[in-house]
């Protein structure tokens, strides 16, 4: 009974550190190895600091917990059993790392004698996850070698790395036999938690980091570079860093191309389409500098234009990555936006460049005019600001869709948009868009792809969890439309790219208790969505459409503009 009872303890040192370095939620698949670590969770949501989460699918686990990460912007723990548990939290680790989101892995594992040798379960787990960890540690089993002090240091210095560099941490902790029966009056009074005892009543972590004030100090060369032919690309922001710019690129006078998920209401919108045309884009190749804030563009031609960009180039983004995929030689900024923006005043100057301004203008009724009046990808990407609640927020899949709003739509400043384009995979992106609806408490849109929600299809019993009006769009073009806008050949796209598969929806909602409607018209969704938000639970709206209107529509509005001739 000693080995259960210091098995709990040393899983309440852990969650007691994690929880004290920001952790609030915990999400648990169920498992026996990880008896300790489950029952300890739930021994501080009991208590009211924490809140647990389970699912019986850990890849949609690890997903789910990524959504209420970024809802959060805070860290999120997982907790999984051993063996290909903890290997199916792979994609969400990586996605997680990728775009920066902070996720805390515990994996329980077998002790060390129970590897590679035949037993149950047992897989080599240290290092399971490769380089994508920020950290990763293999820590041994609980035993009375190893102080109290000693595992709240090596916690907190992890957590520390965490908050700098924003990630994954991987603990993998292993437990021997027995995992249950532990005695609680036990626990409490345990020798080896004296000093964590000390401890509790302190509520701090066990390493104190004073917060360090970063001063942005103004480049020496702005009064040069302000007065120049600028173009201010914004990308993937946090809403909070979002805040200023357009003010501030107003007064610049200088071209600011907007992603969709940057949070601006952008001044140039449908940059994805009217950056096709070779006259303005060699135009706009004529700024002496680019500045771009934030990360993760979208846009095929956005991203064609600062490949080809040879000119003085600044990106400013807080984290520690590199960013530079066409490794320009520039001037990186490890900082906040709006704090660079502080200390770089704007040039009051007038535009330099008017042909992107004219061309965007005219793409706005040309958009309109191609699209129609029917129900599709392309009108819906078009009119995605018709379908969303005033106080909620979007989540986008990937794929094509993701593209078509990118391209095609204008939101209103400030209106919250997710994604999962770290690794712009379309696994779990229905567990994702749950976490954030759990996460955020508040009105959700996700919009997501058929071969995507095939993919997830686990994941819609985790809308379950759900408390508001969430309305999950599924778009079914029976199979992967984003090959139609790919030089594919023809013999084998079908059978080895686009795999239609002919389903619909509608079974899978009922199956896991979600409200379904499939509308055939815009009147269709009107109606629908009145009712959907008078729910405050899930409501699956399938869009079943013509396997390549989207497509054709998307390229077809390229492939014009691209010849359009400016000021005729």
């Amino acid at each position: 009974m000693s080995v259960a009872v210091f098995n709990r303890c040393w899983a309440r040192v852990v969650l007691e550190s994690l929880v004290r370095n920001g952790v609030k939620q915990f999400c648990i698949a169920p498992g026996s190895r990880s008896t300790p670590l489950t029952l300890e969770a739930v021994r501080l949501e009991d208590g009211h600091r924490a809140t647990c989460y389970s699912h019986f699918d850990e890849r949609g686990l690890g997903f789910f917990a990524l959504g209420l990460a970024k809802a959060a912007n805070a860290p999120v723990a997982i907790i999984v059993t051993s063996g290909t548990a903890a290997a199916n939290l792979y994609p969400a680790i990586i996605e997680a790392s990728q775009s920066g989101h902070d996720l805390i892995v515990l994996t329980a594992d077998r002790p060390p004698e129970l590897i590679d040798c035949g037993a149950n379960q047992a897989i080599r787990q240290p290092g399971l996850f490769s380089d994508y960890p920020i950290a990763s540690i293999n820590f041994p089993r609980p035993s009375e070698d190893y102080s109290t002090a000693w595992l709240l240091s090596r916690i907190d210095q992890a957590c520390r790395q965490q908050r700098i560099n924003h990630g994954v941490l991987h603990f993998n902790l292993p437990f021997a036999e027995p995992l249950y029966l532990a005695d609680e009056e036990a626990i409490q009074y345990f020798p080896a938690l004296v000093e964590f005892n000390r401890w509790l009543s302190k509520k701090q972590p066990w390493i104190a980091y004073p917060e360090q004030q970063n001063d942005v100090l103004i480049h020496e060369n702005w009064d040069y570079w302000r007065s120049k032919q600028g173009v201010i690309v914004v990308g993937k922001l946090p809403q909070e860093q979002s805040m200023g710019i357009s003010a501030w690129a107003a007064t610049m006078g200088w071209v600011v191309i907007t992603d969709i998920q940057s949070g601006l209401e952008s001044p140039l919108p449908y940059a994805d389409i009217w950056l096709a045309n070779e006259i303005v884009q060699q135009k706009l190749l004529q700024a002496e500098i680019v500045l771009q804030f934030g990360s993760q563009i979208i846009s095929k031609r956005v991203n064609h234009f600062l490949q080809q960009f040879k000119g003085e180039y600044w990106l400013i983004e807080a984290s520690n990555k590199n960013l530079n995929p066409y490794h320009h030689q520039h001037t990186r900024f490890n900082v906040k936006v709006h704090h660079w923006l502080r200390a770089h005043p704007p040039l009051r100057q007038r535009p330099w460049l008017l042909e992107p301004l004219a061309l965007s203008q005219f793409c706005a009724s040309f958009i309109e005019q191609q699209i129609g009046g029917n129900l599709n990808e392309a009108s819906l990407a078009h009119h995605v600001s018709r379908v969303l609640p005033s106080n909620g927020s979007l989540f986008l899949g990937n794929s094509l869709f993701v593209r078509l709003v990118d391209g095609l739509c204008k939101l209103p400043e400030g209106y919250p948009v997710y994604t999962n384009r770290g690794a712009s995979g379309i696994d779990g992106l229905l567990a994702t868009a749950a976490g954030i609806a759990v996460g955020t408490n508040q009105p959700l849109v996700a919009m997501i792809g058929d071969i995507s929600t095939l993919y997830d299809l686990n994941s819609l019993a985790l809308f379950k969890q759900v408390n508001q009006p969430t309305i999950l769009f599924v778009i079914n073009n029976n199979g992967g439309a984003i090959f139609d806008m790919l030089p594919v050949d023809e013999k084998v796209k079908e059978q080895f790219y686009r795999l239609g598969h002919g389903l619909d929806f509608s079974q899978a909602a009922a199956m896991f208790g979600i409200n379904y409607s499939r509308p055939y018209t815009w009147a269709d969704l009107t109606s629908v969505l009145k009712q959907a938000y008078g729910r405050k639970e899930t409501t699956l709206i399938e869009i079943k459409v013509n396997p390549s209107d989207g497509s054709k529509i998307y390229k077809s509005l390229i492939e014009q503009i691209a010849g359009a001739v400016i000021g005729s």
